[in-house]
């Protein structure tokens, strides 16, 4: 155990740990968890207007009443998750300036940054193509294309599958603003200016530089056949498809949690990476598809209790352990697991580094995951298409993910059963040595020939 706890330290941890200080890394994770609440009102609309679909007994007076006036509350839909990567845009752009500002003392305005970051992402968003050598904007069936704008329901590169290049776009703009800033490409003004008139002269060239880079990259990939949104699109496409599958998800998986295993919040560093996958793939199932891994699928139906699937192990620990040290941290930590909460257990017992539980903290969420993949892929639940909070106790966050699927609870309840079998022997041989050391014991190895 100890050689896997040094390999796991150079070939994993010290990597990761130089990514998440990355300032792109740190500002998509600032920009996932600010998307977060738009998400999930969104999320909650949907799931509202869903509910006769499971519960055929309210077609009938949601006929009558609700759907009379979908299309009303519906925009509180299409105005969070319809519009999603806008928000990451802006965030990104923001974030990154901000950061840029703090640590290396230039000059630059975190909203500057923002609002250049947007300009360039709606540059990219209408579809341009070239027809006897004139481009034009794309023009189609009046409700498929407007203006090279594609409407699916509202515009298609503003919603989840937009992000990608939301973010791409904000690290360009930013980039391209910072160099503007470093040369002195900037128009300055008088000290006795209001500062709100002298930032904004400020990205005054920065946005002619901005927009003519965006101009000649898309002129360049519309005489090509193609725009930086499909270009862009391609390798994430390629990272998308690998979530779909059940490879990619034990990957994930044992990523987070092999990053938790030597100390480092691997949910948080992960997350930067898959969030905007999860939410593409969530925004996919809405249309119809049936993809596992989605939304709060990890929250809802395999981390129950938070990283490792503790919940019910927290639990037998509090009733059931020998040791007063699991027994007081148990029935401490029992509350804050209902809510997906463990960082008490996963410090306090501690999993870090303890080669007693680093093999269920492993095997428990990967036993898991296969078991709520398998149950979506296979039909037997509902695919994910709303965002629940990630606190959801145990059966909520699956049942309101899944649209108000009932089995969803019970794959959820299920797969916390089976973390605790997979821990039960492990945490065992650990109690029974705290046990011993508590009563002074001494511990006898097993010699064997």
């Amino acid at each position: 155990m100890n050689t896997g706890f040094v390999i796991l330290q150079k070939f994993l941890m010290a990597p990761m740990a130089k990514i998440s200080q990355f300032k792109i890394v740190r500002a998509v994770m600032a920009a996932g968890m600010a998307s977060v609440p738009f998400s999930i009102v969104g999320s909650m609309f949907l799931v509202f207007n869903t509910l006769p679909l499971t519960f055929t007994g309210l077609e009938g007076f949601f006929e009558n009443t609700f759907f009379r006036v979908s299309d009303l509350y519906m925009i509180a839909n299409t105005a969070t998750i319809g519009i999603l990567a806008l928000y990451f845009n802006f965030v990104v752009g923001y974030e990154l300036t901000k950061i840029e500002a703090e640590e290396t003392g230039l000059k630059v305005n975190a909203l500057n940054g923002a609002m250049l970051s947007v300009f360039a992402f709606f540059m990219t968003i209408p579809e341009l193509v070239m027809q006897n050598g004139i481009i034009s904007l794309l023009t189609d069936e009046p409700n498929t294309v407007y203006n090279g704008l594609r409407l699916q329901p509202f515009v298609f590169r503003l919603g989840t599958s937009g992000i990608f290049i939301a973010i791409v776009m904000a690290i360009l703009a930013t980039h391209l603003y910072f160099l503007c800033v470093r040369r002195n490409w900037v128009v300055k003004m008088p000290e006795t200016v209001p500062l709100g008139v002298s930032r904004s002269f400020t990205a005054l060239i920065p946005t002619f530089v901005i927009a003519f880079t965006v101009i000649i990259l898309n002129g360049i990939l519309i005489f090509l056949g193609t725009d930086i949104f499909n270009i862009v699109g391609v390798p994430f496409t390629f990272v998308t498809n690998l979530t779909k599958s059940w490879l990619g998800v034990m990957v994930i998986l044992f990523l987070i949690h092999a990053l938790w295993v030597v100390g480092i919040h691997g949910a948080s560093i992960i997350g930067a990476f898959i969030t905007p996958i999860m939410l593409t793939n969530m925004d996919e199932n809405v249309l119809g598809a049936h993809i596992p891994f989605a939304g709060e699928f990890n929250n809802s139906l395999v981390i129950l209790g938070g990283s490792g699937s503790t919940l019910l192990m927290t639990f037998f620990i509090a009733f059931f352990a020998k040791s007063s040290q699991l027994k007081i941290l148990g029935r401490a930590s029992a509350v804050p697991a209902i809510f997906n909460i463990n960082e008490p257990i996963i410090f306090g017992m501690p999993i870090v580094y303890n080669p007693y539980l680093a093999i269920p903290f492993f095997l428990a969420p990967m036993a898991c995951g296969t078991l709520g993949y398998f149950a979506i892929n296979s039909g037997l639940i509902n695919p994910i298409i709303a965002l629940v909070p990630w606190p959801s106790p145990m059966g909520l966050g699956a049942f309101i993910g899944t649209g108000g699927d009932i089995k969803a609870a019970f794959v959820a309840i299920l797969s916390a059963i089976l973390a605790l079998l997979i821990y039960l022997p492990f945490i065992k041989l650990y109690d029974n040595k705290l046990y011993k050391d508590e009563q002074g014991k001494p511990i006898v190895e097993e010699q064997t020939a």
